[in-house]
């Protein structure tokens, strides 16, 4: 008999838990980038649909729960099956325990008969003698049929005595059992019915919380919600053709080196999106030693990597026309050749099967419609790049990646900051498909290797550990640095304090680049309490996520889930200073 322990327990409630904190604290774009380069009208509806998707954060959340409900769908089914068990259990003790009661009349009378024959037994085989025998008998036939049966008789009597015992003793042993039983079956039931109810609790918990959360969703005023989308992703997170070019402000050597003393620097892992391939992921890797097929199926998984797929395939292009897809891989322009130099030819490789594959993906190998050459696809240019890519594609000629004999779509970019997140590689088809990728700690050493293993880090990604505090085109709405002072820390402590009371449209970033008409940091001050800002310390989930953010505060200590502080730091850093991941750390100096 098995009974849900609490390893399962633990594991379904924080499976839960995990992915209710996972979808709520991430953006859920398909590609962050999808904005970059936009104009005019495109340029606003790509922004708007930044802001639909915060709004449906709540029917995430909502989605983010089904699975702590089916799970206690599960728990139910599992408790039926148990207590079915267990009643048939109690029902077969309850029988031997009938079973023993009959029992114990039959030998009872048995019992006398035992004592009886005993006493037989014992005064047989002591007064027996063969001599007294031989003289007493009349012929040698008599004497033989008297021993005999004296024989007989005494091996009858032990017989029964044996028997006799042996009952006596199973009776025995089977009333012992059926007292454990009795009890394993009453703390089994106790069990089950605490963890039953444990989960009903948490599935009522999620429940207030999405009506908590839809409240304060619908109180945040459009201004509100575009600033958050705006802070959070409409930029390019791929490579491109060259390397990214580093601030130094925002690294982690600037804030020690410039920073004044007592200052807070809020530092990002990576930058969105955070699925598929890492492309500076691949480059470590590649300088690790890690070959092409095996870079690809640490960020794809279980894929088939099939190498004779038609050269001739032709694939439709926006504003080219149709040209073959070993053509058009040649044409990308979205990791530079100087990584071919570099011990990176086999992320080259890696980049190039992800490149071809994505593009049948997108255009159902060619019978679907055209695709894009900006950075919401992949970046094209109409001539071939050359040097180290083009050998690269040469060198995975006809490589794609399958699932289930369907093409998978494989999302890369630039830098996820050592943790991969899962997604569904078939959802493009819209067909009910699925095929999930791995979720795991890039790095040498899983978890433990984060950060100083992480792969991202050996390939030297800018974005690894980095503070946000420009606009993609360089604008830094009057700063020129993303360094927060005790009070700037303290403001934001305020605004956090006001916005979870209730809902105020006034909790926006200080700054004229944002408009509106945000409280000064005085009348938050006033509002909210906090004064100073002494430490601050950060823990991590082992999902990938900031989990915790504790301040030392004039108040005490106030601690925020990281989604909660993510929110509100977006919401009121002064002009662009923002996080761009779920996943970050607050450094003080």
């Amino acid at each position: 008999m098995q009974f849900l322990g609490k390893n399962i327990f633990h594991k379904v409630f924080f499976a839960g838990i995990i992915v209710l904190v996972c979808i709520v604290s991430r953006s859920t774009f398909v590609r962050a980038e999808d904005c970059g380069g936009k104009n005019g009208d495109d340029l606003y509806n790509c922004l708007q649909k930044q802001v639909d998707d915060f709004q449906n954060q709540l029917s995430l959340s909502v989605n983010a729960t089904t699975p702590l409900e089916s799970e206690v769908a599960k728990l139910s089914k599992q408790v039926t099956s148990i207590q079915t068990q267990i009643t048939a259990a109690a029902n077969k003790t309850k029988q031997l325990s009938l079973s023993i009661q009959d029992r114990e009349k039959t030998i009872a009378s048995r019992y006398q008969l035992l004592s009886v024959r005993v006493r037989d037994y014992y005064k047989k085989s002591k007064l027996f003698s063969p001599i007294m025998t031989m003289v007493t008998s009349s012929s040698i036939g008599e004497m033989t049929r008297g021993m005999v049966y004296r024989a007989t008789a005494v091996d009858q009597d032990k017989d029964m005595i044996i028997s006799i015992t042996g009952d006596v003793l199973k009776l025995e042993a089977d009333k012992v059992k059926v007292e454990s039983d009795m009890k394993k079956l009453a703390s089994l039931q106790e069990k089950l019915d605490k963890q039953k109810v444990f989960f009903e609790h948490e599935i009522a918990g999620a429940k207030k919380y999405q009506a908590e959360l839809k409240g304060k969703i619908a109180s945040l005023s459009a201004q509100q919600q575009s600033i958050l989308a705006a802070k959070t992703g409409t930029f390019s997170t791929t490579v491109g053709d060259v390397p990214l070019a580093d601030d130094e402000n925002a690294s982690i050597d600037g804030f020690r080196n410039k920073a004044p003393g007592g200052s807070f620097a809020v530092f990002s892992f990576g930058a969105p999106h955070f699925k598929g391939m890492s492309q500076y992921g691949a480059l470590g890797r590649a300088k690790e030693g890690q070959n092409v097929e095996t870079i690809l199926h640490a960020y794809y998984g279980d894929v088939v990597i099939k190498k004779d797929y038609d050269a001739g395939k032709q694939i439709g292009v926006a504003g080219v026309g149709r040209i073959d897809i070993e053509t058009y891989v040649k044409r990308i322009y979205e990791v530079p050749n100087s990584w071919g130099d570099q011990g990176g030819m086999e992320a080259l490789k890696a980049q190039a099967v992800a490149a071809r594959t994505y593009a049948l993906a997108w255009t159902r190998e060619g019978t679907g419609g055209n695709i894009c050459t900006d950075e919401g696809c992949q970046v094209y240019k109409n001539s071939n790049k050359g040097g180290n890519w083009e050998a690269a594609v040469d060198a995975t000629r006809g490589w794609v990646m399958y699932q289930d004999s369907k093409i998978i779509s494989p999302w890369y970019a630039s830098t996820s900051g050592g943790y991969q997140e899962s997604y569904n590689a078939l959802e493009y088809l819209k067909s009910g498909s699925s095929y999930n990728t791995p979720a795991f700690w890039d790095t040498k050493n899983g978890r433990d290797g984060w950060t100083s293993q992480a792969y991202e880090k050996i390939g030297g990604s800018p974005w690894f550990y980095k503070a946000w505090y420009k606009s993609r085109s360089g604008d830094g709405c009057g700063r020129d640095n993303p360094w927060l002072s005790e009070t700037d820390m303290a403001d934001i402590l305020n605004a956090w304090q006001v916005l979870t009371a209730g809902s105020d449209d006034r909790i926006s970033p200080r700054g004229s680049c944002w408009g509106g008409n945000p409280y000064s940091i005085d009348e938050l001050k006033n509002k909210g309490g906090f004064t100073s800002v002494s430490a601050v310390s950060v823990t991590y989930g082992n999902n990938g996520v900031t989990a915790n953010v504790t301040f030392s505060t004039n108040k005490g200590s106030a601690t925020l889930a990281g989604s909660e502080f993510m929110t509100i730091f977006n919401l009121r850093a002064p002009g662009r200073v923002s996080l761009k991941s779920g996943l970050y750390n607050i450094e003080k100096k």
